[in-house]
């Protein structure tokens, strides 16, 4: 349950902390003192998008904080478990609203993201205003509301699963039937490209070395003229460089034999000629190698235009070309077992629809008699409302799919609430009936109906009041003090007839202070709180006999 709720700098509230006790507890406050301003900052805490000009004027940022009690909640703790986050028997979830847009949520100290809060708090808080009655005018909830109360939304997770199987299946269907359709032509056309890349003989790294290749047959002439030079100049005219070093290892000879110290020996420039003879026969043998054949360029030029034109079909690449190659090959396969697996699906959907069938006729006849049941539970609370000549109706029938499929998402109903108001008049779906005082009853109902099925500890009643007065204020006031047997019950209310039944009351007001507009909120006593009645009965002017009246309201509720 929420213990504790934080909040400051957003809209007009500055700070203001409430402590909230077990049971119900009541909000009261003249119109515009900020009681909606609060539902609004624990909707932040509920996953709500939130905005700048949530903000305080002149400040940079606004804080919502929120104590709760999960004690004994181990759907609570595998939820925080499931989503990283801290566990413990008391949980604080902080959010921060930033002007620079750098807004932050935090679970028991631990960072986390708008979705997961989302996921989180829808276990611990229920708000039931006007988002309440547009849910329950929308007939596609009206199924989650039979199985909420029948208990069979685990029976449901199980049929989802299949549902999910089923029609995963029934796309794979649908694909290769697509590609059975098209299989001659797909086939002539995969086989065509293939045959166009093997034809080819692609070698890989082929483009790279013909580019090479080309390049050298590029400067042939100029290489053979320079390699030619360096030959003659070294070896093969009058005057070389190695006749001439020849001469010179004569006359090395000679000065050894008049002085035996001259340091250099014949022997060492013998060895530099034998090297100058080998670099002048690589020059001779690489002459010889350079090509002569004027037609290979073109052939080059040709073989790489070939090239270019398959890489630019298919990848930009010749490694691409040779993976599309190889997933060529494979789709070819697969277009000859095309028929197999066509067949292997089909029996593969058969099972899982008779699953489905299996599972979603189990429902169907589960929900037709819990159907019953709630029908007539919501009819003795609507009644108790002062909805006297009500009739409330829930009604199954089977969903028109236009996949022609007798079964959905959640199961083979479709179910929808019907509503007659007057005696006399013809039943109707609820969205076409009932007034907005009528719809705060009939939610009214549903949450005490639903209440000891509910998982979540706090329940926000806003607006629950509007349309209503005197004896069925007072009849509200006591189903609201059922439903918080079962949870913790907060309800905003202008009423007397309801305010009366809290077991705590908190005023919310506001005034200004410092020059600004501020909303403020604190716990009555037991004497404020007779005042609060006084004046919610009375108005402006409290006399003793509107105070006596107050407390013989109090009383009678706390009988």
């Amino acid at each position: 349950m929420l213990t504790e709720l934080s909040i400051r700098n957003f809209a007009i509230i500055d700070e203001l902390k409430i402590s909230f006790p077990e049971g119900l507890t009541i909000l009261s406050g003249e119109t515009g003192a900020g009681k909606s301003i609060i539902i609004g900052a624990i909707s932040l805490l509920l996953g709500e998008r939130a905005t700048a000009d949530l903000i305080r004027s002149s400040e940079d940022s606004a804080t919502v904080e929120a104590v709760f009690d999960v004690r004994g909640r181990e759907d609570v703790r595998a939820r925080l478990e499931a989503l990283n986050l801290p566990v413990d028997d008391e949980l604080v979830i902080r959010r921060i609203v930033s002007r620079s847009g750098r807004n932050r949520i935090y679970v028991n100290g631990g960072m986390t993201t708008l979705a997961s809060l989302a996921t989180l708090s829808e276990l611990l808080i229920n708000i039931c205003g006007q988002h309440e009655h547009q849910i329950l005018l929308n007939a596609d909830s009206h199924i989650d509301i039979l199985d909420e109360f029948g208990g069979f939304l685990p029976s449901r997770q199980e049929y989802a699963v299949l549902y999910g199987d089923y029609q995963g299946l029934r796309a794979r269907l649908g694909a290769l039937q697509d590609i059975q359709k098209r299989r001659g032509e797909r086939d002539d056309f995969l086989r065509f490209q293939l045959k166009e890349i093997d034809d080819a003989g692609v070698k890989k790294g082929e483009d790279e070395s013909l580019q090479e290749e080309k390049r050298l047959l590029a400067h042939a002439g100029r290489l053979r003229e320079i390699a030619d030079a360096a030959h003659q100049v070294l070896y093969d005219r009058q005057g070389s460089v190695l006749a001439e070093l020849g001469k010179i290892t004569g006359q090395v000879r000679e000065i050894r034999k008049i002085d035996p110290e001259f340091r250099i020996a014949p022997e060492e420039l013998d060895s530099v000629a034998i090297q100058l003879e080998d670099t002048a026969l690589a020059l001779r043998d690489y002459v010889k190698k350079i090509p002569r054949d004027p037609g290979r360029l073109d052939e080059i030029e040709g073989r790489l235009e070939l090239l270019s034109r398959l890489k630019r079909k298919y990848g930009g690449s010749l490694d691409s070309v040779l993976q599309t190659r190889a997933s060529l090959e494979e789709e070819i396969r697969g277009l000859e077992t095309v028929a197999g697996d066509i067949e292997k699906t089909t029996r593969e959907i058969d099972v899982r629809e008779a699953q489905i069938r299996e599972l979603a006729a189990a429902l169907s006849g589960e929900r037709a008699k819990t159907a019953a049941v709630l029908e007539k539970a919501i009819n003795g609370e609507i009644r108790s409302l002062k909805m006297e000549r009500a009739r409330f109706k829930v009604r199954i029938g089977r969903p028109a799919d236009g996949a022609g499929l007798p079964f959905h998402a959640k199961g083979m109903d479709a179910v929808e609430f019907y509503l007659s108001t007057n005696v006399g008049e013809e039943i109707k779906p609820l969205n076409k009936i009932a007034s907005g005082g009528e719809l705060s009853r009939i939610v009214l109902a549903m949450k005490k109906v639903l209440a000891r099925t509910g998982a979540v500890g706090t329940v926000i009643f806003d607006e629950v009041d509007s349309g209503i007065g005197g004896a069925t204020a007072e009849v509200v006031g006591r189903k609201l003090k059922e439903v918080a047997r079962h949870h913790q019950v907060i309800c905003i209310t202008h009423l007397p007839q309801i305010a009366c039944f809290g077991d705590g009351h908190y005023l919310v007001s506001k005034g200004v202070s410092d020059a600004r507009t501020k909303a403020f909120v604190r716990r009555l006593s037991d004497r404020e709180r007779l005042d609060e009645i006084a004046r919610m009965l009375g108005g402006v002017l409290v006399t003793d006999k509107t105070r006596e009246h107050a407390k013989e309201m109090l009383r009678a509720a706390q009988k």
